[in-house]
């Protein structure tokens, strides 16, 4: 009995086996292009398992498989997220057909057009190519489509149809995935552009008056502390007026001077004991020094001493000329 169930196992796993080899030949010879004929076809050979003798002696035309189990696929060159085209584009829209070479090739007929209210196709072309994948050699046949956009809006590239004929009188057929696009109108996009355009010159525009008022604030604040600082210096000489040495009193003023003049003209603090105000007023630049001036040639170069009311005459002068209150 144990002998008889092993031996039924066997021939059950022979049987198994030989059937699919023997369905695997008959896949085969769909892609085997016959030796009397060379043309570019599909052939399909008799099996005997599949054809019999009818009433009338015809005989019976096997089924054809379909072109996946004969690893025969169909792809678009466009996949994912909606196309974004513009109205007037032209669109270069490439299918691919590909097999498992096994040394024969097929022919690939389309049977359709990608016409449609929307679309336009203005031309077709193809070309073949064999590549190596997983250590097979695949066969490829691509159809190149020019298509047109002739309407703005959402609409599809239809699915577009290809038969492979056979030897038989019966062909396989094919059919691409539709592929859906957006079309804008080109005036709309160019406003589109022109309001992205004019929004970025708005921010650049904003941005730069916003760092044009903080560096304005920041030269007021650095004008505003320089002032102060001045004013400091004059208020420390009003009182020592009476005091200091009449000469090194007016040089200490000619140094404050000196100092507001660098501010006014943006001269750097470290160069302003440089600044030659006799200069400055005979360019014009200095309108109203003449008589600080002269004052402080007369220190300089040793002249008489001034007494305590001269120089504060000066010192008040030279607060209206800086524009400085006393108070």
């Amino acid at each position: 009995m144990k002998k008889n169930a092993i031996s039924k196992a066997l021939n059950s796993a022979k049987a198994k086996q030989a059937k699919a080899k023997e369905n695997e030949k008959y896949v085969d010879s769909l892609l085997a292009v016959p030796a009397k004929d060379t043309t570019n076809v599909l052939a399909v050979q008799a099996d005997n398992g599949n054809v019999a003798d009818s009433a009338s002696g015809a005989l019976d035309v096997p089924q054809l498989p379909t072109p996946e189990e004969l690893g025969i696929s169909i792809t678009t060159g466009y996949s994912g997220d909606t196309l974004q085209v513009a109205k007037g584009d032209t669109i270069d829209f490439p299918i691919t057909v590909s097999w498992k070479a096994n040394g024969g090739s097929i022919l690939v007929l389309p049977t359709s057009s990608a016409n449609t209210k929307d679309l336009s196709q203005v031309g077709l072309s193809q070309e073949s190519s064999r590549i190596v994948k997983d250590g097979q050699e695949i066969a490829q046949i691509t159809f190149n489509y020019k298509l047109v956009v002739k309407d703005d809006g959402v609409s599809a590239i239809p699915a577009m149809r290809f038969e492979i004929p056979t030897p038989m009188g019966q062909s396989l057929y094919l059919r691409s995935d539709p592929v859906v696009y957006e079309a804008k109108d080109k005036s709309e996009s160019f406003l589109t552009v022109l309001g992205i355009v004019f929004v970025l010159f708005w921010v650049v525009v904003k941005v730069l008056r916003i760092r044009q008022r903080k560096k304005a604030k920041a030269l007021l604040a650095k004008w505003n502390g320089a002032l102060v600082a001045i004013r400091e210096r004059m208020m420390v000489l009003k009182q020592r007026v009476n005091v200091a040495d009449s000469r090194e009193w007016l040089l200490e003023l000619e140094s404050v001077c000196k100092g507001f003049v660098a501010l006014r003209f943006g001269i750097a603090e470290a160069r302003a004991a440089t600044i030659n105000l006799d200069n400055l007023v005979k360019d014009g630049k200095l309108e109203g020094w003449e008589h600080l001036v002269e004052e402080f040639a007369h220190a300089r170069y040793g002249g008489g001493v001034r007494d305590s009311f001269e120089n504060k005459e000066t010192w008040k002068l030279a607060m209206q000329l800086m524009d400085m209150e006393e108070e």
